[in-house]
Formats: structure tokens, C-alpha cells, sequence
């Protein structure tokens, strides 16, 4: 062993000052944390403390000679690096001046640097030529209170829902043949139907225990099984059956609910139409009522005009068809008719034609289908008629007066679906997530000529990076839509059309976030991820059609983008919009503020980790791009443009406001739910991932900060050095972290995740 030029007084600190210089990442609030350590070593004599000050020096840093001799000092010690010691570094700092007999001056503080640093063992057993104990993963936080946090009220429920996933005729499959696969996907279905778990959203009268909240985190935990099942399971219960209850009323309650959560009467959701797409206003299929014979006729006027991409379709017996209701002549707007489909033996009704969709890019367990009409008489009383209905003496008749009032309300009260839309997606990306994270802490590749054995690819930086900023999103966006779902599930809040803003953007984001995330996935597991036996693959495929079903996202976006300009729906050239103008311009005045150099340049830890920033950020981001299309939109009216074409105009920063806002609403609602989380421990571990969140965020639409002036180019830096810090930080946790999503183990099928 070669013996070191340092006294042991110094040597101690040689690790932690090799680690802090090597990252290049001392702040002044990092800097201050180990001076004051060093201030208050008692065992330092005043030459020995200058010397370590002057090491603090970012004006004058170490020479690159004086850093290698700290290297040579640790790599000629000879001591392992045990990265399962409660504080490796301290440790091993600690072992160091132990083989001079000089354990007696060590400084137990040193443990406050690796802690309030963040330094991790993966910071530096790269950098350290020793040899490295290493441990897979840290137990410092249990997955099984991170579980319980995210589930909440209903921890037992979901615990017994996810028990019963284990039974084998939920086993994960290859199957090829669409038919055979939707027959399985029809079983599991009724499966679920007979224990209870289909009509769960109904009312207590209808089988049901009224619960939309844990109907929704039933869909989500089903994608964990398989997509299909998922898409089969909403469309039946979700769509069908949620049509029938919130746009019905007591008669078709009693008539067809609870045939329909046991899946005895199979349905589907016939809205989408080949030529109109997301357009559902524009819906050209009608239902003109017939006085004389007191019914209703359903028709398919056009060759696109058919009902497209319909789940169920195959085995439906009855449809819920929207359609423009023509009464007396007049066309009353879009409402659900319940429209049979097929008789007791299973025969298409007279005038009813369905085309199997075929096969798809995914999802082929479920039977999507095309449905024509021509000239389908179905009863008055088929008509869903919560908010509009056809009275026995044949005139019209709506609570709702105003027709865009009552469109837009019966579509609020199917924003549930959007959500679970979201939730589903979003259970995609975390099975994706977890097989690729279990995979990383496995697979090994690449070393050199020191080492004995080959690195795992999880204590890689660029594999850090690209899997936990996905991961602390993931946190986030659950938390969000269980939020969203429990305020959308609060009948006190009749009107629903706030949150059908803040669903529509969510819906986009988080379904696109998921395809994002599931390909990064795929490729952090190289060709073992394009293999379909361990799952990705599937994953990938059923996840990409929901960017699409239950609208698409860049209409979405749009959608929300008004919403949120909803003081601007009225005649944007009338006297009415300069009072609603100036009133927004007063609002968010104070938000448009040249930004403050020194602000937009601010770069110390305890800034960049507050989220009083974060939220400023976003909340101006947010303003901002209100503003200045609502100033856009004003300077082309002025003109004499049309309001629509006003707004198409700024097509495409409507897009950016809605992921703007949406963002924004994610960061916010997360903050609130950390703020309730009553351990400590836990508590921290949440609000971190919430920081890595908004950091990522940040940098990943840098660009825009950098162009209004609200960020420097400094800042800009330091803030991608931090989301790669925070990614680090959290390597010793990762395994811990995507077990706290709660994915069944049973459920966890990949070779690859085992």
C-alpha cells in the first residue's frame, strides 16, 4: 500500500472534495454546507482549515494536478466502497484515516455534506479505481407505504381487485388470431362482470356501490393484465352502461343497468364517425321522430356517415347511437338513442349492417366495428332523455334552453371515460417503466480494464436520464387524475364544463407522455424490449390509440386552450370584448413584469428546488400565452377576419397554451395532494419527485423561457444539471420507486422484470 502526503485531519475530506470537483456542480448553498462543517472540526489545526477553505475557492479551484493526487490517495487506500453502509462515503472516508490508527479525529459531520449534497454512491465508484461493493437497490423507503399513499381511501378494495388478477384466466398470452383473442378478452370480461367489478360505477339498486373513483382505478389496474381487457371492460361498463346512466333516466335505469353490469346485455358507444371524426356537433347519422307512429327512425344518410372504430360491435346486442334528433322538422342537436343491434339468436336487426374493423395496430382483442343504419325504427322511449326529451304529444322539450348549453353538458358527464382514457395510458407507461427499470438493474454492459465485471446499466447517468424524469412524472400525473376523477365524481358540482377543460388537456398530455414514455422504454431494453413475450411491445401498440379515442389530442388542446379563453367566446368584434380585454390584461399585467436579470440568472439549489419557482414559472408561462393570443386574436378581428378564422389562425398557440395550462394544473394539484401526505419521510420523497418534475419541464420547453427573457442562459444550465443530479440522486431508490406504482408481481409476466 502506498502511504499518502495527506495528514489524516485532511484526508477525511479527500473524498467528498474529489466527488464535489469531479461533478462540477458546487453552488454557493453547497459551498456553505461544508464550510461549515469545517469551521467546526475541533481536530483541524488553522493550517489544515485554510488549506480545505481554499479548496472551496470556484474563483481559484484546485489545479487538475492537486485533484489527481486526491485520486491517487483514494485508489492507493486499498479500501472497498460498500454502497449498502447507511452512508457509503462517510464510511469509506472513515476506513481511510482508520489505517493510520487516526479514527479517533474523524468527523462524524462529514455524513451531513453526502446528505445534504445529495452525493449518491453512483456519483463516484466510477470515479474511485477501487473495488465497489455494490447493492441493487436501497431499502431506505418501503414500496408498500408508497402504494398505500397512492391508493388512498380504497387501499383494501384495490389490494382485493389486484388478488383476484392472479387467477389464471387473467394469465398474459400470445394470440395471434383475433378471434380467438377477443373470445378470451369476452371471458375475462364476464369474469370480472359476475364478481361485482362491472357495475361498480352504478347505483346500489343496479348492483353497483356508486363509486366512480374505484371504477376508474379498477380500469386502470386492469391494464396491467391486458390492453384489451381494458378497452373491452370501458367500453361495455365505461361507455355503454355510463351512457345509459348519467344521459338516462329512471326508466332505462331500471330497464337495462343491471343487465348491463352483469353483461348480460353486451353494448357499445356508437358516437365517432368515419367523415367527422372528433367533430361530434358535425354528426350527420339523424333520429327523426315520427309523430304518427310515435317512434323514432335512425339513419345513416351517407357512405361516411357510418359509426366508425365502434367497440363491441361484434358482440353487442344494442348500441347507444348519438345522432341529430329531428323533431317536427326542427334538428334539435346531437343526444343517445339506445338503437338494437341484434335479436335473441344473435341476427343483425333489419337495416342494421356492421363490418368488422379488422385487424389493428393493437388492441385486437377487442371486436372493433363499422355500423350502418338505414331507416331503423326504434321507440320514443329509446331516446336517453336526462337532458332532452320528446313529450307524449310529440313536441320537444329541454331544461336546457340554450342548444350549445345542453350539448356541451351531456358531453360533460361522459369526461369520466377521457380520464380513464388518461389512467390507462398511464398504467401502460408505468409497466413499461417498471420492466425496463428491473431489466437496467440486471443487465450489465461495458467496463474497463479495472474492473472485474461488467457495469449494470442503471448506474449509467444517460440511463438514469432517460427513465426517472419518466418515472417522477408518472407520479404526478396519478396523482392529478385521481384528483380529477374524485372532483368529476362530486355530484354537488352540476356544472361540468371546468373540468371538461382541465380533463381535455390532461387527457393529451398524459397519453402522449405514455407513448413517449413506453418507446423509451422499449429502447432502454434493447432487442430484449422488441420481444413480445416481455410485454413492451404489446404495451407500445395498445397505448398509441389513445392519443386518438376519446378525442384527439391536438383537438384536445384546442378544446382546452378555449376553455381556458372562455371570456373571450363572445363576439370578439363587439363592445362587449374591449371590457373583457382590459378586464384579462388587468389580471395578468403583473405577470408580464420584465423579468429580473439577476432572476432569470439565479442558480443556487434552494431556488431551483423551491417550488414557489416552479410555479411561478408555469403560472407565467401559463399567462403569458393567454395574453398574447388573446392580443393576436384581437389584432385579427380588428381587421375584419372572422372569429373562427381568428382562431385558426392561432391554431397552433392554442395548442401551446392547452399543454401550458395542463402542465400547470399537474404541478399544482400534485402539490397540494404531497402537502397531505403526514409522513415526513414519504412526504419529502414525493416532494422531490414533484421537483425533478417541474425541472424537466422547465428544460424541456427552455427554449420558450429563453426567448421571453424569463430564463439566462446560466439558469438554463443549471437547470439541466440539476434534472440530471435529481436523476442520480434517485439511481439507490429506483427499484423502490416503480414497486410503489403497485403493479401486482403476478402481473409482472416479462422474463426480463425477473
Amino acid at each position: 500500500m502506498i502511504k499518502t502526503t495527506f495528514p489524516p485531519s485532511i484526508l477525511q475530506y479527500i473524498p467528498f472534495f474529489f466527488v464535489m470537483w469531479s461533478d462540477d456542480l458546487l453552488t454557493i448553498s453547497e459551498i456553505a454546507v461544508v464550510k461549515k462543517i469545517i469551521d467546526e472540526d475541533q481536530n483541524l489545526s488553522e493550517k489544515d482549515r485554510k488549506t480545505l477553505n481554499a479548496w472551496l475557492n470556484t474563483a481559484q479551484p484546485p489545479l487538475d494536478t492537486e485533484i489527481k493526487s486526491w485520486q491517487r490517495a483514494i485508489s492507493n487506500s486499498g479500501i472497498k466502497l460498500v454502497e449498502g453502509d447507511n452512508h457509503p462515503l462517510t464510511s469509506f472516508s472513515k476506513k481511510l484515516i482508520s489505517q493510520n490508527g487516526s479514527e479517533h479525529i474523524f468527523n462524524e459531520n462529514l455524513s451531513a455534506i453526502e446528505i445534504n449534497l445529495g452525493i449518491q454512491p453512483n456519483h463516484y465508484h466510477h470515479l474511485f479505481e477501487v473495488e465497489v461493493v455494490q447493492e441493487k437497490t436501497s431499502h431506505f423507503y418501503d414500496p408498500a407505504e408508497i402504494d398505500q399513499i397512492l391508493k388512498g381511501t380504497y387501499h383494501r378494495e384495490i389490494d382485493k381487485f389486484r388478488g383476484i388478477l392472479s387467477k389464471s384466466i387473467f394469465s398474459w398470452e400470445i394470440i395471434k388470431n383475433k378471434e380467438e383473442f377477443r373470445e378470451k378478452v369476452l371471458t375475462q370480461v364476464q369474469y370480472l362482470a359476475e364478481a361485482g367489478y362491472g357495475a361498480m360505477a352504478y347505483p346500489d339498486a343496479y348492483g353497483g356501490t356508486g363509486n366512480m373513483s374505484l371504477y376508474a382505478t379498477i380500469f386502470e389496474n386492469l391494464m396491467y393484465v391486458d390492453g384489451s381487457l381494458t378497452v373491452k371492460f370501458g367500453v361495455q361498463f365505461g361507455l355503454f352502461g355510463g351512457s345509459i346512466q348519467k344521459l338516462g333516466t329512471k326508466k332505462h335505469h331500471d330497464r337495462y343497468l343491471t343487465a348491463v353490469g352483469k353483461a348480460e346485455l353486451l353494448g357499445c358507444f356508437a358516437m365517432t364517425e368515419t367523415g367527422h371524426g372528433s367533430n361530434v356537433r358535425g354528426i350527420k347519422t339523424t333520429a327523426t321522430y315520427n309523430k304518427e307512429q310515435d317512434n323514432i327512425t335512425i339513419h345513416t344518410p351517407g357512405k361516411n356517415d357510418n359509426k366508425e372504430y365502434i367497440g363491441n360491435a361484434l358482440h353487442g346486442t344494442m348500441a347507444s347511437v348519438f345522432a341529430q334528433l329531428i323533431v317536427d322538422g326542427k334538428n334539435h342537436g346531437v343526444h343517445a338513442i339506445l338503437v338494437p343491434l341484434r335479436d335473441s339468436e344473435n341476427r343483425l336487426m333489419p337495416g342494421v349492417r356492421i363490418e368488422d374493423n379488422g385487424y389493428k395496430l393493437g388492441l385486437n382483442g377487442v371486436d372493433n366495428g363499422k355500423i350502418w343504419f338505414d331507416q331503423v325504427k326504434v321507440p320514443r322511449e329509446n331516446l336517453l332523455n336526462k337532458y332532452g326529451d320528446i313529450k307524449p304529444d310529440g313536441t320537444y322539450y329541454s331544461d336546457i334552453k340554450n342548444p350549445n348549453k345542453r350539448f356541451f353538458t351531456m358531453l360533460g358527464t361522459l369526461v369520466g371515460g377521457r380520464i380513464c382514457v388518461a389512467k390507462g395510458a398511464l398504467s401502460g407507461a408505468k409497466m413499461a417503466l417498471a420492466i425496463a427499470v428491473k431489466y437496467a438493474l440486471q443487465r450489465r454492459q461495458f467496463n474497463d480494464n479495472l474492473k472485474i465485471q461488467e457495469d449494470l446499466i442503471m448506474d449509467y447517468p444517460s440511463h438514469q436520464l432517460r427513465l426517472t424524469p419518466a418515472i417522477a412524472k408518472s407520479y404526478v400525473y396519478q396523482v392529478t387524475l385521481d384528483s380529477m376523477m374524485s372532483i368529476y365524481s362530486d355530484d354537488s358540482i352540476t356544472d361540468k364544463r371546468k373540468i371538461e377543460t382541465q380533463v381535455a388537456g390532461l387527457k393529451a398530455i398524459i397519453t402522449w407522455f405514455a407513448n413517449e414514455t413506453i418507446q423509451e422504454c422499449r429502447e432502454a431494453c434493447g432487442g430484449k424490449g422488441y420481444l413480445l413475450e416481455n410485454r413492451i411491445a404489446d404495451l407500445k401498440a395498445d397505448v398509441d390509440i389513445f392519443t386518438t379515442f376519446e378525442g384527439d389530442n391536438t383537438v384536445l388542446l384546442q378544446l382546452a386552450a378555449k376553455g381556458i379563453m372562455s371570456d373571450f367566446n363572445t363576439e370578439f368584434n363587439s363592445a362587449g370584448f374591449s371590457a373583457v380585454f382590459k378586464l384579462l390584461g388587468t389580471q395578468i399585467s403583473d405577470k408580464l413584469v420584465t423579468i429580473n436579470p439577476i432572476y432569470a440568472n439565479k442558480v443556487d439549489k434552494e431556488h431551483l428546488y423551491n417550488p414557489k419557482f416552479h410555479q411561478h414559472a408555469f403560472d407565467y408561462r401559463t399567462r403569458r400565452l393567454t395574453y398574447s393570443a388573446a392580443m393576436r386574436i384581437r389584432n385579427y378581428i380588428k381587421k375584419g377576419i372572422p372569429t373562427y378564422q381568428a382562431f385558426l389562425k392561432v391554431q397552433t398557440h392554442l395548442i401551446a397554451l392547452g399543454k401550458a395550462y395542463s402542465c400547470e394544473l399537474a404541478y399544482n394539484t400534485y402539490l397540494e395532494f404531497t402537502a397531505t401526505i403526514e409522513d415526513k419521510k414519504n412526504q419529502q420523497l414525493f416532494e422531490k419527485l414533484g421537483c425533478l418534475f417541474a425541472l424537466s419541464e422547465i428544460r424541456e420547453d427552455a427554449s420558450w423561457y429563453l426567448e421571453q427573457g424569463y430564463l439566462g442562459g446560466t439558469k438554463s444550465k443549471a437547470i439541466r444539471q440539476r434534472v440530471e443530479r435529481l436523476s442520480t440522486e434517485f439511481r439507490p431508490h429506483i427499484e423502490v420507486l416503480v414497486d410503489g406504482f403497485g403493479i401486482p408481481d403476478h402481473c409482472l409476466t416479462a422474463p426480463i422484470s425477473r
